[in-house]
């Protein structure tokens, strides 16, 4: 059964590191005596590492992906966490390291899977809807795809009255749905999908705003606590969401 965690930021305002919901997240790795960290989004894997384990050390062993020999078995992991940064950088190291499709392989074979920003784009069939600037270029953009969907991290409305005259969020969502016809979830910070096999609820202390496609893409907000298992198993012909 799938077992995702998908964070849309480590941090909410005014908060340290993965405050907001470690207790979800110790909730979502109880009795899970291994966890692999994915340090590739930033360039600094040892301390990024570091900073996990003195957030979550005390309840699981952890890992770093980067200390890894090549062809290492992934199955004695029993948590998956890839972490935030630049989400180009990530899905790169992840095809250099040969790393994409064993973990793919370990989470649909039963390793819950963590990702926050980042590595929430990476769950994605894609990284086309990432916030972040192509620093580097990875042989391709197809990702993990462990939802049917795309996830745009650090979603925000453009403020009432604002005079910045580039693309709004909301524009930039409406042209990957243009050429690609899929549902997009913009999750607002703080804002978490919790995924068991076909079922998935928003959690966490924001909330979401799903674009969907069609003869016009329609847009619909959701509040922690709603269920959106219509993300992933659509609803028969005839019945709504």
């Amino acid at each position: 059964m799938l077992t995702l965690m998908l964070l849309s930021s480590s941090y909410v305002y005014n908060s340290d590191y993965l405050s907001y919901c470690r207790g979800e997240i110790l909730s979502f790795i109880s009795n899970c005596p291994q966890m692999l960290f994915v340090p590739f989004a930033y360039p600094d894997h040892d301390s990024y590492t570091d900073k996990v384990r003195r957030t979550l050390g005390d309840h699981i062993a952890i890992t770093g992906a980067h200390t890894l020999s090549a062809e290492s078995d992934l199955s004695k992991f029993s948590v998956i966490f890839c972490g935030g940064g630049n989400t180009f950088l990530l899905l790169t190291a992840l095809y250099d390291r040969k790393l994409l499709t064993p973990i793919r392989a370990a989470v649909m074979s039963g390793a819950r899977y963590i990702g926050s920003s980042a590595g929430a784009n990476i769950a994605c069939p894609s990284i086309g809807t990432t916030n972040d600037m192509p620093i580097v270029y990875p042989p391709s953009f197809d990702a993990l795809n462990l939802i049917p969907f795309n996830i745009n991290p650090h979603y925000h409305e453009t403020p009432p009255g604002s005079t910045h005259m580039g693309e709004s969020r909301r524009d930039r969502i409406h042209e990957f749905i243009h050429h690609n016809h899929r549902t997009v979830v913009g999750m607002e910070e703080g804002a978490i999908l919790l995924r068991h096999g076909d079922e998935i609820v928003l959690r966490g202390v924001r909330g979401a705003h799903i674009f969907s496609p069609g003869p016009t893409i329609t847009e619909r907000s959701v509040s922690p606590g709603d269920n959106l298992h219509f993300l992933v198993v659509p609803p028969a012909d005839g019945e709504g969401q």
